[in-house]
């Protein structure tokens, strides 16, 4: 017996109000398939998702379910960067997660077709998911076409930098602000929501090869449709997520992270993830398996090529191929076989073909975008936690977007306590060769845990200040920062975390070989570590915590509640 079917019997309105919506009968009796998606009129990534909400549901009730369809709309950091809005974004994800977890134990349904897009709806779902643990099955809402010359909405921030500098014109800047989104889509770049779209198919939720089409293309379509009907099948076999998804799983979307350089933003994401899952895997976990990894996916904001592109060669198969011997292949899947098993019905199913003639129209071949696994960009992953006194849990660094010049670095410490002020050191050139950019107050019980995107800009669009300074912040960066940037150093500034304690002219130690963040002297002269935390602890003593800066409402509910940075930043 379904479980609809029992709480039909202990709620016996059900049936009544089901049947208000116009449900027949014989709809009653069919697996209650709920398809939960992000769409709405909120930015590009989801504005086209219920053209996939319609496939899945013709799909269900083609195949003997009964569909409903539920949404909780995500917003888009883009549309909220350069405000307060960007402290939302974090927490966003957890509300959706609390939606689903809402939708589908209000009601109870028999399994689910998830459909999202972005940076915050992707992990939401994966969240939403793990914690209600039905048959469910992730459909993703594809990545938009590049724009003129290929340009890409990653490359604003930038030109925005540049714009403010002098060095183009307002003209030009305006071209690039209304051409960089030429269609609905994620954007076109491997940041969050590229990333975690792939985060999905390599956990095994997701129809094989599915992860990061093109929006526009009629495969997606048809993706959806599938998904659909795999759902009943799914209802009736009690496959639930968690029989899918295991430490294993994690450790083969980790392995393919390192091999895409996914987004920093995947290390908030998946421990929270695999909490919901019941799982323990921190952020520490990426750093250990990321050493000796290959590095083979040329994407940017690291790479070359657009997103779109991930596809033409092949998607996610084709880097699980190039990393299989890295991979748990017996891992399940919600296909109902294994990784391994899966990979091989792609042999034998035209897929390669079909996506080598996409590549075909560029007058690329697959090994312009995906290298192989003895040919790769880079041999020792793409991320590193870093710590030592300045970051006792821990900090996150993408190196393989770090230039080579400040791999080993003594700085200078220019502390700001809010993003605001430490741009407009960058833009006014207040900022030297030489110094440490430490903005602080900025993690899940700061504000939210906001990106620093248009710092990261400023400072890497900079031609002196990319290769001469460091950016260490308790925030987060976006998907698409590249140059020397430091994140989620744990435990944060409102904890009264060593990162509280820095002053000016500290000198900051970072060392991502050996995986070091220190503070290394006082006032511009080098310390023993015994001095150091002597001094540490005295500057704690005389410490007072800041102001609360959301005193009402879920920011104020997020700051009392989130855990750090490394563990997830989820609300416990």
């Amino acid at each position: 017996m379904y479980n609809s079917q029992k709480i039909r019997q202990l709620a016996p309105e059900m049936d009544p109000l089901r049947m208000g919506m116009g449900w027949s009968v014989e709809d009653l009796e069919k697996p209650q398939i709920m398809v939960e998606s992000t769409y709405g009129d909120s930015h590009p990534g989801s504005a086209h998702l219920n053209l996939f909400v319609e496939e899945s549901v013709r799909g269900i009730n083609e195949h003997g379910g009964k569909a409903a369809r539920y949404y909780a709309t995500d917003i888009c950091d883009g549309m909220a960067q350069g405000h307060d809005g960007i402290n939302y974004s974090l927490v966003s994800r957890d509300m959706i997660a609390n939606m689903i977890e809402i939708h589908a134990n209000a009601t109870t349904f028999d399994a689910g077709v998830f459909i999202a897009s972005c940076d915050k709806s992707v992990p939401a779902q994966l969240m939403g998911i793990g914690r209600i643990n039905i048959p469910s099955i992730i459909v993703t809402g594809g990545v938009m076409d590049a724009g003129p010359d290929m340009l890409t909405l990653e490359q604003i921030g930038a030109y925005s930098a540049m714009c403010q500098r002098g060095e183009i014109s307002n003209e030009k800047l305006t071209f690039y602000k209304q051409h960089a989104c030429p269609s609905c889509g994620a954007c076109s770049f491997m940041g969050t929501a590229s990333t975690m779209q792939i985060m999905a198919e390599a956990l095994g939720l997701m129809l094989p090869g599915s992860a990061l089409m093109p929006a526009t293309c009629e495969d997606l379509k048809e993706v959806a449709y599938k998904a659909g009907v795999r759902a009943v099948q799914l209802a009736k076999e009690g496959v639930k997520a968690r029989d899918i998804v295991t430490k294993e799983s994690f450790e083969n979307a980790v392995m393919v992270h390192a091999a895409i350089s996914g987004s920093t933003n995947s290390l908030i994401h998946i421990p929270a993830i695999a909490h919901e899952f019941g799982i323990e895997f921190d952020a520490e976990s990426f750093d250990r398996m990321h050493r000796g990894a290959h590095y083979l996916l040329d994407i940017r904001p690291a790479g070359k090529w657009p997103a779109q592109f991930f596809y033409y060669a092949g998607g996610v198969p084709t880097i699980m191929e190039e990393i299989r011997s890295m991979l748990h292949l017996d891992a399940m899947t919600v296909t109902g076989k294994t990784l391994g098993e899966n990979l091989e019905d792609l042999k034998n199913s035209g897929f390669y073909e079909k996506c080598s003639g996409y590549l075909e129209k560029w007058n690329l071949k697959r090994t312009d975008i995906i290298r192989s696994f003895d040919d790769p960009i880079g041999s020792d992953g793409t991320v590193a936690i870093l710590k030592g006194n300045l970051a006792p849990d821990g900090a996150v660094v993408k190196h393989s977007a770090v230039p080579k010049e400040m791999f080993k670095a003594l700085l200078r410490a220019r502390p700001f306590d809010c993003e605001e002020d430490a741009i407009a050191a960058v833009l006014n050139h207040d900022v030297k060769p030489g110094d440490a950019v430490i903005i602080r107050y900025e993690g899940p019980k700061g504000s939210g845990m906001p990106e620093m995107f248009y710092t990261t800009e400023a400072i890497s669009s900079d031609a002196e200040l990319g290769k001469t300074i460091a950016l260490i912040t308790d925030g987060r960066f976006s998907g698409a920062s590249k140059g020397p940037a430091v994140g989620h150093v744990s435990p944060e500034a409102a904890e009264g975390g060593p990162i509280a304690l820095v002053k000016e002219n500290d000198l900051i130690e970072m060392d991502i070989k050996n995986r070091v963040l220190r503070i290394a002297g006082i006032d511009g002269k080098k310390c023993s570590e015994e001095e150091i935390l002597q001094i540490l602890d005295k500057r704690k003593a005389e410490w007072k915590p800041a102001k609360e800066k959301y005193k009402s409402g879920v920011l104020n509910i997020f700051a009392q509640h989130a855990v750090s940075p490394m563990k997830g930043g989820y609300m416990k």
